[in-house]
């Protein structure tokens, strides 16, 4: 059989075959022109729509129009304004620059357009057909800005028209198109109407994100969203949008996302998100997400799809992993005030005790459970403290014969900032690049396993001063307080930089003194060949005093010139470290924190002091000290901790038994 012949397409073919790809159906067409309109610094954009935008697409704008002399070109493929080399891709700013959506959807339907400059004194208007000019350019009255009006769509195709759904349907998809650029836009006022009927959407000019959001897609979802907004100079990133709280659910998720102000689709940030809102929302619903990221456009490829849906840009993991914990944060901020309503079964003679947030536990349907799947879910069911016989002072938790009982705590006393003297104070971000770089190893370490066992534990009860029981899911863990708090410090040293309210002493502390009595206790360390006590103290002394301007700056650790310890920084609600074990801190703060280096001070700081607020007081009641285990650590572990992978390495959870593993043994009995 003798080989085809190659043949050269007809131009017509080839323009048609292009159009095909970038028109795909009426929505395409109209994203298309509302981006030129939006390129054209247009306010207000109109869309008036026939049988689907099959028989009549129409938009309007009051944008700086066409000049009469680009009219004879402006239909012809690869025409644009906005880029003149190659080399401008690298940096390309507006909607459109191929040059290729006027030109395809004149090869696949009627185009006529209308437009005025400022310049001009009257306006003009062209017809157009394959590309080309059709007829003359005639004057006209009109208005500055551009009308293009797109009549019977594919009527040259009429496999493609065919494959399209019903009018209703594809008005639909143009008003998703319209709904979402109406929101990222703001500042113009866009209106979709049906021909001859009342306008569907209409928003109002120099509105707000938030207001467009509530007009479009109801109040509901305008009462229930949270704003969310970070930068990061090291990826040169800024990410601004609203969720909403995780009170609110849709039973189809709507999700808009914008990166360098271009409506694309990205599905592993779309995966990231619906993971968070898998953890708090009842299955088969889902949340309204809005995100406009922008990235250094040097950084972004738009040039990667035919209709630009798509784009690729460097560091994506990291960037997806950024908005990730951007949204969990959110979450959780607005967790605390959710509100849980469940109704009666028949028959039932209380409501179910069963937060949303433990369904992983518990099971979301109306299936019934195993017997091997329940579990306690509820604070008022009793609890693990009662079989301990630990209810009082005198109970059976003992200190460690390791450390220091016999040692009298210090006389002044930390405390809190009164609550009618709080101020809301707007957090500040750093820029420092030492900070963020540290901020990176936690989130680049965390064990995403470890993770989602943290938060969604249940508090189970206390063993000792060194051990818990925590439950996640059929599963019982045994944790170690001392690691994970300090953990947990260390990252709050981090990601709350800058930001510290102040624990104050109810008097000031001589340094002078506090060393001595670090130097004096045995476990320190110190013999005479170090050098005479009072030279050691008043060498810390001097360091300190000379370092109090960045620990007042960045933490709120206040040290006055004549060696005065005046107050500590407040890392967690509700709890205040115990002075039992401030002298060592103070002399560790001189000797082992790296002054000379900015990173390493910040990392081995943020480590010395994480370590002197995770050592719990051994001088608190038994009931007090569970209380703050209970209520103020692990639950800030529970929402706050990016857990290390050494954790699964190093005993500090260890899993005691699994409730299924259980009812095997039991069977076999």
């Amino acid at each position: 059989m003798d080989p085809g012949i190659i043949r050269k397409l007809d131009e017509v073919v080839v323009n048609r075959i292009a159009a095909g790809e970038i028109i795909q159906r009426p929505a395409n067409a109209l994203k298309e022109m509302i981006e030129n309109s939006l390129d054209a610094k247009a306010t207000s954009i109109q869309v008036t729509v026939k049988a689907g935008g099959l028989r009549s697409l129409q938009i309007q704008d009051n944008g700086t129009g066409i000049r009469r002399e680009d009219l004879a070109i402006v239909c012809e493929r690869f025409t644009t304004s906005k880029l003149r080399s190659f080399d401008d891709l690298s940096s390309i700013s507006t909607y459109g620059f191929r040059g290729e959506a006027l030109a395809s959807i004149s090869h696949v339907a009627h185009l006529t357009i209308v437009t005025k400059t400022k310049a001009e004194k009257c306006g003009f208007k062209a017809c157009y057909e394959d590309g080309k000019l059709k007829g003359d350019i005639k004057p006209i009255a009109g208005n500055q800005g551009t009308q293009i009006t797109v009549d019977d769509l594919f009527y040259n195709v009429p496999m493609r028209k065919q494959a399209l759904k019903t009018p209703n349907e594809e008005f639909q998809r143009i008003s998703d198109v319209v709904s979402k650029y109406a929101v990222h836009n703001p500042q113009a006022c866009f209106v979709l109407k049906k021909f001859g009927e009342p306008a569907s959407i209409r928003t109002q000019p120099k509105a707000t994100v938030a207001q467009n959001i509530g007009t479009i897609y109801g109040a509901a979802i305008g009462k229930a969203l949270i704003a969310i907004e970070t930068s990061d100079d090291i990826l040169q990133l800024t990410v601004n949008g609203y969720v909403t709280n995780v009170n609110f659910s849709l039973k189809k998720g709507i999700s808009l996302l914008f990166i360098n102000h271009r409506a694309v689709e990205c599905s592993a940030l779309k995966k990231a998100i619906d993971a968070i809102y898998s953890l708090y929302l009842p299955k088969g619903s889902a949340p309204f997400v809005y995100l406009s990221l922008e990235l250094n456009p040097q950084n972004v490829d738009v040039n990667v799809h035919p209709t630009k849906h798509e784009v690729h840009f460097l560091h994506e993991e990291e960037i997806v992993e950024k908005v990730k914990l951007l949204v969990e944060k959110a979450l959780l901020g607005g967790n605390a005030a959710r509100s849980y309503t469940q109704a009666l079964l028949p028959g039932a003679n209380q409501p179910l005790d069963t937060p949303k947030a433990n369904e992983s536990m518990v099971g979301g349907d109306d299936k019934p459970r195993l017997d091997y799947k329940l579990v306690r879910t509820s604070h008022s069911e009793q609890k693990l403290d009662k079989f301990f016989n630990i209810s009082g002072s005198s109970s059976g938790l003992q200190a460690k014969e390791d450390e220091p009982q016999d040692e009298k705590p210090l006389e002044p006393k930390l405390t809190q900032p009164s609550p009618s003297r709080k101020k809301k104070a707007i957090k500040k971000e750093t820029r420092l690049y030492s900070i963020h770089t540290l901020r990176q190893q936690i989130e680049a370490e965390g064990d995403e396993n470890l993770r989602k066992i943290f938060r969604e534990l249940t508090y189970v009860g206390t063993i000792d001063r060194d051990q818990v029981l925590i439950q996640y899911d059929t599963k019982l863990y045994l944790a170690k307080t001392q690691p994970l708090a300090a953990e947990l410090f260390y990252q709050l040293l981090l990601f709350n930089f800058g930001n510290f309210e102040r624990l104050s002493f109810s008097e000031p502390l001589e340094i002078n003194r506090l060393v001595h009595l670090a130097l004096a206790d045995p476990s320190s360390g110190y013999t005479e060949e170090d050098g005479p006590v009072d030279e050691l103290a008043s060498v810390i002394v001097d360091k300190l005093v000379s370092k109090a301007p960045i620990l007042r700056e960045y933490y709120n650790l206040n040290i006055r010139e004549d060696g005065y310890l005046e107050s500590l920084p407040k890392l967690l609600e509700n709890y205040i470290p115990s002075v039992v074990f401030l002298p060592m801190y103070i002399v560790r703060l001189a000797a082992e924190v790296e002054w000379d280096d900015e990173m390493e001070f910040f990392r081995t700081f943020s480590r010395e002091t994480a370590h002197f607020f995770s050592r719990l007081a051994l001088t608190k009641p038994d009931a007090e000290y569970r209380w703050e285990l209970e209520h103020v650590i692990y639950p800030a572990v529970r929402n706050q901790l990016i857990p290390p992978k050494e954790f699964s390495k190093n005993g500090c959870l260890l899993q005691l038994a699994s409730l299924p593993e259980l009812y095997r043994v039991f069977e076999r009995c």
